[in-house]
């Protein structure tokens, strides 16, 4: 797997296209989740790709600096087929770090699927109580601790 984190302005359009194919596979199709991807927050995002042997992009995730004083790490995916290779726990230990290293000294924030909690609490992330139904589909909000 290649990974590569790029602003908006740098992604290919055959990047771009293959990340919009890829979060709509996901989170429009597999989860049967009508709702806006499109959210005008892209353009200012960092977008952390990961490529296949094949180079096709095979996982995904955003990464966004807040105007409410945190970084946001959102559009977490993974095509099905490619999932329990552990290309999920690379890839958000690479927005971590990416995160850690950029955003020196900045609350790194997910608003996480609840189904999810004990995965991104094994990346070091903690459950602070707020639930909330996003899409329908119920979430957390979850805060990184630094180490």
């Amino acid at each position: 797997m290649k990974w590569k984190i790029l602003p908006f302005d740098r992604l290919t359009r055959t990047e771009l296209y293959a990340i919009m194919r890829l979060r709509a596979a996901v989170f429009i199709v597999e989860q049967n989740c009508v709702y806006q991807d499109i959210d005008n927050q892209d353009q200012n995002a960092y977008h952390l790709i990961g490529k296949a042997k094949d180079e096709n992009i095979c996982a995904y995730a955003r990464i966004i600096p807040t105007k409410q004083g945190y970084v946001s790490i959102g559009r977490v995916a993974v095509y099905a087929k490619e999932r329990n290779n552990g290309y999920g726990k690379t890839l958000m230990q690479k927005a971590i770090k990416f995160c850690k290293k950029k955003f020196k000294g900045i609350q790194i924030k997910i608003s996480a699927q609840k189904h999810l909690e004990i995965f991104y609490s094994s990346l070091g992330f903690e459950y602070k109580g707020e639930d909330y139904l996003e899409d329908n589909i119920p979430h957390c909000a979850m805060y990184y601790k630094r180490r």
